[in-house]
């Protein structure tokens, strides 16, 4: 018998159990916080959410009619959290075939590998643009959608960062690799904090399409050119080709966050300037600052190079507490309120570090597979539990479309 994934209230009806997110008991019992991570106010305003956007990118008036094309030939009943699930799971698989090719990020994958990533990203980047477009043609959008895509999509910008840093074999230049990697996770978590600073997301001329269609063609390029390619010189320059996809990372990031600080700075639509939920709205600089900051001492510190000989396993196990502090600043956006510090998400990098603190008496590798597996597990809790509980709060479903919407959908 399949129950209901909230699990925190036992007198509640069938059918509100219906609703929730449905998962056999024991492994509820396993993955699921002990308590509700949100509190009646934060649903209540989370509630009152509305979705705000702003602007639009170079590519996306030309995609739109891909992306329109596409979903008129999804069914009906297709949920679009589960195409935004599919569309996540493909990235995450395809990238981690690049990884068992390519530990260290300096070896040659097969060919076949890099147009697996090309095609893998090229799938997540639809099905995440027409999930949207799905719930409203199937009027089932809802809080619970727009949370779920914001946190597939920080997930997934680890795995787009680790992917494209491989296929260049930016292994051979840690610095760099390390830099390219968390500026690109630490851009993702600047977009959402400059929303839950201003409550509208903005987009820009050259945002996250362009970034995913570029990142495309660095993957076609590396399966046509292989490492050659990327050693090869740029004449003048005397820089490896490696180094572009690398300067421009550095130049993006200089743009978007210049762009970011201005509306953090200038754009906060609380009490005297303050954030959406009337914090400060430099408060959440602490969060990613905190992982950062221990990231990079782990990795300068490390007396056996934890990051040079292991980066792909210190990416994903730093990546996971990036996509959890995202995460929670998304919900602290969607429900207007706090974002508290101590967080277990720490506890994984907080393990490396005192490990080093201690002069490593545990061996540093084996403590970054322990840090890697409590910091996912972490991340899984979280959102299993954020989810289930606003699906039973709604009265909604998290990966089917209530009979009601679809015959709704049908009769249009």
């Amino acid at each position: 018998m399949l129950i209901c994934g909230c699990g925190w209230d036992p007198g509640q009806s069938v059918g509100m159990e219906a609703a929730c997110w449905l998962a056999p008991g024991v492994l509820r019992r396993l993955i699921e916080l002990p308590s509700p991570p949100l509190s009646r106010h934060q649903l209540k305003r989370l509630e009152e959410h509305r979705y705000s956007s702003a602007g639009r990118s170079l590519l996306e008036p030309l995609m739109q009619r891909y992306w329109e094309w596409l979903v008129a030939r999804v069914p009906a009943w297709i949920a679009p959290n589960l195409i935004t699930i599919i569309g996540l799971a493909t990235n995450v698989f395809t990238t981690l075939v690049l990884v068992y090719y390519c530990p260290t990020a300096t070896e040659q994958a097969p060919l076949w590998a890099y147009l697996l990533c090309a095609v893998g990203l090229f799938i997540y980047q639809s099905l995440d643009a027409i999930d949207g477009k799905q719930a409203r043609r199937t009027n089932s959008s809802s809080p619970l959608g727009e949370l779920f895509d914001h946190g597939c999509d920080s997930l997934s910008t680890v795995f787009v960062v680790l992917g494209t840093s491989i296929a260049v074999q930016l292994g051979t230049n840690p610095d760099w690799m390390f830099f390219c990697c968390f500026a690109g996770m630490f851009m993702f978590y600047c977009a959402h904090w400059q929303t839950y600073v201003s409550g509208t997301l903005r987009f820009g001329i050259i945002d996250v399409t362009e970034v995913q269609i570029f990142i495309i063609i660095m993957y076609l390029l590396a399966a046509v050119g292989g490492s050659a390619l990327w050693q090869s010189l740029i004449p003048v320059l005397n820089i490896q080709m490696k180094m572009v996809p690398a300067i421009c990372t550095f130049l993006g990031a200089i743009f978007s966050c210049t762009n970011y600080f201005r509306v953090i700075f200038t754009g906060g639509v609380g009490k005297n300037g303050s954030t959406i939920a009337g914090t400060s709205v430099l408060s959440p600089v602490l969060h990613i600052g905190t992982v950062i900051i221990l990231a990079m001492m782990i990795y300068k510190k490390s007396a056996v190079q934890l990051f040079e000989k292991h980066p792909c396993l210190y990416i994903l196990a730093f990546g996971f507490v990036s996509a959890k502090i995202t995460n929670k600043l998304v919900v602290a956006h969607m429900t207007k309120s706090e974002m508290h510090l101590h967080d277990l998400a720490f506890l994984g990098p907080g393990l490396l570090f005192l490990d080093q603190y201690f002069n490593s008496f545990i061996d540093e590798y084996l403590v970054l597979w322990i840090a890697l597996v409590i910091s996912l597990f972490d991340l899984v809790r979280y959102c299993v539990s954020v989810c289930n509980q606003i699906a039973c709060h709604l009265h909604i479903f998290v990966f089917k479309i209530k009979p009601c919407s679809s015959a709704l959908a049908a009769s249009h």
